[in-house]
């Protein structure tokens, strides 16, 4: 492992502590809905970080919407009842069809997460796509379907974009936004082979590679060729 892998290594698990430090203080107190959160040269004074570290920790604890800025007054703790009132239903495919347009809804709201990840990810965020690129990556190797993996790379895209709505409409979806999820098992042993899983692993790393680079319209392309072409690959499915 170079110096420059191990940095960023060390870097992430601080911003990991600092967050989870954080996250544990709203959870159990002192701090409680209302609370401004101290500044970030207080905040690190208090942890021992620098300043990247406590705006990584923060950006965290804001695409989970535990926190929120408030223009010219600071960042505070949300309303945990407030925030479950903007819970999207849950919405279940019950066949292809439906999974067919559930992608075409998925397009009008991805391909701008995309690129609102590629110019608003924190440094641990775009290290949590990769991540779950590369473990999507792993059990396609290994012959699974990836489809949890799958879901969890697109949620990690939208708690990309700090909007904490863009997350709960992929919460909302869980594994079911994933078409290959809504297959019979005599459908998916027809359609779903390791040249199709290959195909999409591509697509992703297109994605990856877009969002981490800050190209914001490369992401929007990228994320729109692989939706696209997973409704193209469905409704050749469809008709074949």
């Amino acid at each position: 492992m170079n110096r420059k892998t191990t940095t960023a290594a060390a870097s992430r698990n601080l911003t990991q502590e600092t967050t989870e430090a954080l996250r544990a203080r709203i959870a159990a107190g002192p701090m409680k809905a209302g609370d401004r959160l101290p500044t970030e040269k207080e905040l690190e004074a208090e942890f021992g970080v620098s300043r990247t570290v406590i705006r990584e920790a923060v950006a965290v604890l804001k695409a989970d919407g535990l926190v929120e800025p408030r223009r010219g007054a600071g960042i505070f703790v949300r309303d945990p009842e407030g925030s479950r009132h903007k819970t999207i239903p849950t919405f279940v495919p019950s066949d292809v069809h439906e999974a067919l347009d559930l992608l075409e809804l998925r397009m009008a709201v991805e391909i701008e997460a995309a690129g609102l990840a590629a110019t608003r990810r924190s440094l641990s965020q775009d290290a949590r796509i990769r991540d779950c690129q590369a473990l999507f990556e792993r059990d396609i190797d290994a012959g699974a379907s990836a489809v949890d993996r799958d879901s969890a790379f697109h949620l990690a895209i939208a708690q990309g974009t700090n909007n904490s709505l863009f997350t709960s409409f992929l919460e909302s979806l869980g594994h079911n936004a994933i078409p290959r999820s809504t297959l019979s098992d005599e459908d998916r042993a027809r359609l779903i082979d390791r040249s199709y899983l290959e195909r999409v692993n591509k697509e992703h790393r297109a994605i990856v590679d877009a969002i981490s680079a800050g190209d914001a319209d490369g992401a929007r392309r990228a994320m729109r060729d692989h939706l696209s072409g997973s409704i193209t690959r469905y409704r050749k499915s469809l008709s074949s």
